[in-house]
This record gives structure tokens, C-alpha cells and sequence, in this order.
């Protein structure tokens, strides 16, 4: 069974073509600027070719249909017949409530996605676009939906109900709903498996350290906190986001700035975070260099964008009444290297030891901790797309 896996956002389109007999990528790649100037498409074959076509693409139907042509190529394409795709997964960011899982969507479930799309509407929209236009194009393919807030749904109600009215909560669904979740699912359940103990039994602490980052509690195999909350915006220090801040900042500064709600909300999600306090870049490779120069706002950032994942290791430690393992993903997770020994160093009072050499590593699945490390430290490289494809290929074939 081959499976098209899209994560359709505003301005791109990111894909990948599986062949689920033994889940290898087929194709991968990205429409990157559409509806802009200088639009694109990359992509990459199985056998390593590597292709980048500039086109004008003025709409996300004629980025997918170019998609389509690029994997039927007689070239490069690795399809005879789009007859040989049986289904497209698509990423989904908000599911509300509405959704604990992954889902077969019909025009019914998309009017209820378009229903919850004002609790992220940065991700929604474009998603959904995209399944419209997957629809459209493929109208014979059924297209299943998997969302990034789903994990999370197993979080009891005092770790998602924020202190406010209660009313907040029933009428207008303002909880925490988190984000990230098919990555920390994936990876909690691949450390269970490299450390060859049942997931059922585990508590893990998932670290997804990207531009957008966030932290996890999973215990006994369920999410039971996590950092992000209504929106992408809480808990961790991000690449443009703030993540926790004092409420009381927004008024205060709206009023010293002379400034909208809108304007407030642009600084907190694009102009905050790594780039914000560094004043360099959003992109952490960038602020180590600074750092070791000796730009101070740089190191400033550097450190606390650890302390501030240290100091949720050590909330959800307690939450779960001990932790297991501690999972390192994504951008910063898996190749920055001090990075996490800065975020471990001073938890040795769980019984966690550094190997030095083992975490010496970038991207690749490896413990990091020496063998008599009570709690195991782990580096798990995320494949979202590839939970994705798994959801679709059972939802399909049941």
C-alpha cells in the first residue's frame, strides 16, 4: 500500500510518499512559497535524486497538482498511475475535543475542523485547504486526517483546565490542548522499545526541541501534561514565541506601546523567544555562534531556553511520582549537543549520569546515559510523517 502524507501550511506544502510494505519513502519534499514570488518545488526519490523546480504557483491546488506531476515524471517519478496511491494522511494542528484520534473525513468532519479553526488560526486554514484540495484532485482516494493535539486528549481535566471562569471552558473551549503530540507519541513509544521495557509501564518525559518546542508527561503510555496549551504559544522558550510570560505583561505593555490586541499577539508568537531576547535569530545554531563570541544576549537566551526545559523535566518528574526516560526530538533535540547536556546537568539527584561520548551524537537514535543511569536520557530523531501514514493505512484497511 503507498500512502501521500501532506502538511499543507499557508505559504507550503510538505510531502511524502511511503510504501507502507516496509514503510521506505518513496519521495519527499516541499512547495515552498505559494501565491509569492520565486515558488518552488523540491523533491527528493528514493534512489537519491534530487530535483528543484522553479515555477510560478499562484494557488495550493496548482502546487499539489505539480506535486502529482513531479511523482508521475517518466524521468524522475516514482509512480506509473496515481491508481497505485490508495490514500492521503493529511496533518491536522487542532482537533478541540472534537477529535481523539485520527479520523476518515468527509465533508461533514471538515465543517467541524472549519468550526474549531479560530483556536489555531495559523494552522487550520491551510490545512484544511489542503484537504479541499486534495478532494478536488483525487476525489476517488479517501483522505484521513490526523491531529497534532489528539495524543493529548488523555490529559486529565486538572492538567488542561486553566483558573479562569469556569464558563470559559464550556462555552468557548479554552483549556490546554497541546501540541506536538503525533511526534511525542512517536518517540515515547520508540524509547520504550530501544529500551526494551513495555510502554504500558513507563514514564517518560518527551523534550521537542524545534523552532516551536514543548514537553511532554507521558505515563503508562497516555499524555498527562504537556507544555503547549490553548495555542502553540505556552510553556517553552521557542525559536519567535515567549512561551510562559506573567499575564499581566500584555495590558502593561499594550498600554506603554499604544498597541492592539493583534499587534501583542504578533510580538508574543513572531518577534519573542530566541530572537527576541538574542536579537540575532530565531534559529539556535545562529545563537550559539553569537554566544561564543561572547554576545551576552545571546548566552542569556542559550541558557534559558534550557532552564526553562529543566525546570518542566523536574514539574512533570513530580507530576508522574518519578520519570524513567527523557526523550530528546526534533531540531535542537536531536543535534544540539550542549544543549542537552545543559538541560541534564544537575538532575543526578534522579539517578541520571551523562555519557559524554555517547551523547556526542546528532540525529540518530542513542542513550546518552551510562548503564548504571537509573533514568535513561535518549536521542529519538521524530517521523511525524510516518505515524501519520500508520494512521491512515489502518483507518483505510479497516
Amino acid at each position: 500500500m503507498k500512502i501521500l502524507v501532506i502538511n499543507s501550511g499557508s505559504s507550503s506544502i510538505k510531502y511524502q510518499l511511503f510504501n507502507m510494505e516496509d514503510e521506505s519513502v518513496l519521495a519527499k519534499g516541499v512547495v515552498e512559497r505559494i501565491g509569492i514570488d520565486d515558488s518552488f518545488i523540491s523533491y527528493e526519490n528514493g534512489n537519491g535524486q534530487e530535483i528543484t523546480i522553479e515555477k510560478d504557483i499562484s494557488d495550493h491546488k496548482e502546487g499539489i497538482r505539480l506535486l502529482i506531476d513531479t511523482l508521475l515524471n517518466e524521468d524522475y517519478g516514482v509512480l506509473n498511475d496515481m491508481d497505485d496511491v490508495e490514500a492521503v494522511g493529511h496533518r491536522v494542528v487542532h482537533g478541540a475535543e472534537e477529535f481523539s484520534g485520527s479520523v476518515l473525513i468527509d465533508d461533514k468532519l471538515v465543517k467541524t475542523m472549519e468550526d474549531v479553526a479560530d483556536l489555531a488560526p495559523l494552522h487550520n486554514p491551510p490545512n484544511i485547504m489542503g484537504i479541499k484540495v486534495c478532494q478536488e484532485l483525487m476525489p476517488d482516494k479517501p483522505q484521513v486526517g490526523v491531529f497534532d493535539t489528539a495524543f493529548h486528549q488523555t490529559m486529565p481535566e486538572k492538567a488542561y483546565i486553566y483558573a479562569l471562569p469556569y464558563e470559559f471552558y464550556k462555552k468557548y473551549g479554552v483549556r490546554r490542548y497541546g501540541f506536538h503530540g503525533t511526534s511525542h507519541g512517536y518517540v515515547s513509544k520508540r524509547a520504550a522499545e530501544l529500551l526494551d521495557k513495555p510502554y504500558s509501564e513507563l514514564k517518560i518525559i518527551t523534550c521537542h526541541l524545534g523552532n516551536g518546542a514543548s514537553v511532554a508527561a507521558v505515563k503508562n503510555g497516555k499524555s498527562v501534561d504537556t507544555s503547549m496549551g490553548l495555542t502553540p504559544l505556552e510553556g517553552l522558550v521557542m525559536g519567535t514565541r515567549c512561551g510562559d510570560i506573567d499575564p499581566a505583561i500584555v495590558p502593561f505593555m499594550m498600554n506603554k506601546l499604544d498597541i492592539s490586541a493583534e499587534e501583542m499577539d504578533t510580538i508574543m508568537n513572531k518577534e519573542s523567544g530566541l530572537y527576541g531576547v538574542s536579537g540575532v535569530s530565531n534559529d539556535s545554531r545562529d545563537v550559539e555562534d553569537a554566544a561564543a563570541e561572547g554576545n551576552h544576549q545571546a548566552e542569556v537566551a542559550l541558557e534559558l531556553f534550557d532552564y526553562r526545559v529543566k525546570k518542566y523535566i523536574g514539574a512533570y518528574t513530580a507530576a508522574m511520582g518519578g520519570v524513567d526516560a527523557i526523550v530528546f526530538t526534533a531540531g535542537i533535540g536531536e543535534n544540539s549537543i550542549d544543549s542537552r547536556e545543559n538541560i541534564l546537568e544537575g538532575l543526578e539527584y534522579l539517578g541520571l549520569k551523562v555519557d559524554k561520548e555517547a551523547n556526542n551524537c546528532r540525529s540518530k537514535e542513542q542513550i546518552i546515559t551510562t548503564e548504571d543511569s537509573r533514568v535513561k536520557a535518549l536521542v529519538v530523531p521524530t517521523n511525524e510523517e510516518l505515524v501519520i501514514a500508520r494512521d491512515t493505512m489502518e483507518i483505510v484497511s479497516s
